[in-house]
């Protein structure tokens, strides 16, 4: 086990082989080194710490893994590869969109973009989760947020699909034929972006978009790579996490009927099945930071410029901090789950995807009395980086 490769293993199964994987590893030790100067963690108060300190563990890894020189210019205006000052500048900007009160503003049409999709399917024995609510209904809202068009959302899902599932590799950085296949995408979707830039200078509209060209920071106006970064990161994972949470929700409530049954009954458990989905099923399973000095972490010594990979479903599984981890349990509190990340890098989206989670299963629980999963019929994402149903069939009994 000291020598597997994490990477290379697929998630077919529901990602249970890999997440055994990261068990047995977090049992030996708090630290593995994968390779000559890459080290993963997979304990929680490791993965913490590295996360609670972003001077010594920097989000920036263009010094580590040489950056693409074709996709240089996506860094300016990502400001989650960013550290201190510039990410706190681009962060407050970005935030504006996300605020306690504009996310609950967005409630009704969240609501009603639900019920259209599920009246798209009225009357089917049968209905895919992902295909007909998980994907649609968060891509719309990012996309009419943003403002740019709905009707591009198959689009948005193959660019979202080409950047997060890459397959399995041998290798923890990314091989040269999947970095060909993100350039390609990511470049394409620059320009489609760069486009409709264009437009809402000419064109302003109420949209995060127009915003976004309007904004200032520090006295200047953001440039057209950093707009167009800033709305790639919000565009592609402004729905992948609500797709995979949402989907994710529905698999353990099925694979745990009581829970299921008690959340039916009770929806005010309906928040506490999403935080510990969150946390049984993580959707981006990793994350990376890079030593900016040498420093001591569980034990271990890394040295500076050391790229660092915080398994954080190996984190949120890790008994020392969760009481009977693998147990999917709607009263565990506190859950202090890892799963958006913590510190000043803490997912911008999560009140909104864990809006949408709450309102698309409460009125998926109001419209069929039974959903049962085809649970041979389960297709995953392949990557092991995400875990996420790519396909979810459901079998349905209306109310």
């Amino acid at each position: 086990m000291s020598d597997v490769k994490l990477t290379a293993i697929d998630v077919e199964d529901g990602g249970r082989r890999f997440l055994a994987a990261l068990a047995e590893l977090r049992n030996a030790a708090p630290l593995r080194r994968e390779s000559e100067n890459i080290w993963e963690v997979f304990r929680y108060a490791e993965t913490l710490r590295a996360m609670s300190d972003y001077e010594t563990f920097s989000s920036d890894t263009s010094g580590v893994i040489p950056p693409d020189p074709a996709l240089e210019r996506l860094n300016r205006g990502s400001f989650v590869r960013m550290d201190p000052p510039q990410h706190r500048k681009l962060r407050r900007l970005a935030s504006q969109a996300f605020t306690p009160r504009m996310v609950a503003q967005l409630g009704p049409r969240i609501r009603e973009l639900t019920t259209e999709l599920l009246d798209e399917v009225a009357g089917q024995g049968r209905i895919d989760l992902v295909r007909d609510v998980a994907y649609p209904l968060p891509v719309t809202v990012i996309a009419e947020m943003l403002g740019v068009p709905v009707a591009d959302r198959d689009k948005y899902r193959r660019w979202a699909t080409a950047l997060f599932e890459g397959g399995r590799s041998d290798s923890t950085l990314p091989s040269e034929e999947r970095m060909a296949v993100v350039r390609e995408n990511v470049l394409e979707m620059i320009e489609y972006l760069r486009r409709h830039i264009e437009i809402r200078r000419d064109d302003a509209r109420d949209d995060l978009t127009t915003k976004l060209v309007e904004a200032e920071v520090d006295g200047e106006r953001l440039d057209d790579d950093e707009i167009s970064a800033f709305m790639m990161l919000l565009l592609v994972a402004g729905h992948v996490s609500t797709t995979a949470l949402l989907g994710n929700m529905v698999l353990c409530l099925d694979e745990n009927p009581v829970a299921g049954a008690e959340v039916r009954a009770d929806r005010d458990l309906v928040p506490a099945a999403i935080e510990e989905t969150l946390r049984l099923r993580t959707p981006f399973t990793r994350m990376v930071r890079v030593t900016t000095r040498e420093v001591e972490l569980g034990g271990t010594t890394l040295p500076k410029s050391a790229l660092v990979i915080l398994w954080l479903a190996a984190a949120n599984r890790d008994e020392r901090q969760f009481p009977d981890p693998d147990r999917f349990s709607l009263h565990r509190d506190p859950n202090p789950h890892v799963s958006f990340g913590h510190g000043i890098h803490f997912c911008l989206g999560a009140p909104l995807a864990r809006l949408e989670s709450k309102i698309a299963l409460n009125l998926l629980m109001d419209r069929y009395a039974k959903l049962s999963v085809d649970w041979d019929a389960v297709r995953y994402t392949d990557a092991n980086s995400l875990l996420s149903a790519s396909e979810l069939p459901l079998d349905v009994v209306p109310a």
